[in-house]
């Protein structure tokens, strides 16, 4: 944990994430959620496709970044702040620094993830998403692993098949 404490608003954002992650299991994708708060109080929201669309790269974070930026202005954009379910993989960290989002708060974090994924997935990709941003030439302030209901439950059985 980044030491940060969050406020009952960044909770319920956190919450409205998990929301959407369960949303994107019941369609059948992986489950992962996240929205995006700008300053000016638009929010917008998005879910894990990779299945539904075929497409690797339809995670949450990316699909929100995408998305986010068709419906933002860049200045709406800088003033977002990103909540996800669960910590943003290094391909979604990638995404977000190139949109200019300044702050992530996430609930599950991705070595919590790890813990609930088979033996030797070879899908693995353990790298932080703070790792990831340190590398940047901006800062992008990361804030998690915070404990939210519904965060690690909703992998539960997910990845068992």
């Amino acid at each position: 944990m980044t030491g940060s404490i969050p406020t009952p608003d960044d909770l319920g954002y956190l919450g409205a994430a998990i929301d959407e992650a369960r949303s994107a299991r019941e369609q059948g994708n992986h489950p992962f959620g996240a929205i995006m708060v700008a300053a000016s109080g638009r929010i917008v929201r998005a879910k894990n496709t990779v299945n539904s669309a075929h497409d690797p790269t339809g995670h949450a974070e990316t699909n929100l970044v995408r998305k986010a930026a068709a419906q933002l202005t860049p200045t709406e954009l800088g003033s977002c702040v990103l909540y996800t379910s669960t910590e943003p993989c290094a391909m979604c960290s990638g995404a977000i620094f190139w949109a200019g989002i300044p702050t992530v708060f996430y609930a599950l974090g991705g070595d919590q993830l790890i813990e609930l994924l088979p033996p030797m997935d070879s899908w693995r990709l353990a790298l932080s998403s703070r790792d990831v941003f340190a590398r940047g030439g901006h800062a992008t302030s990361v804030h998690g692993p915070f404990d939210v209901p519904g965060a690690r439950e909703v992998h539960f059985g997910y990845w068992d098949a």
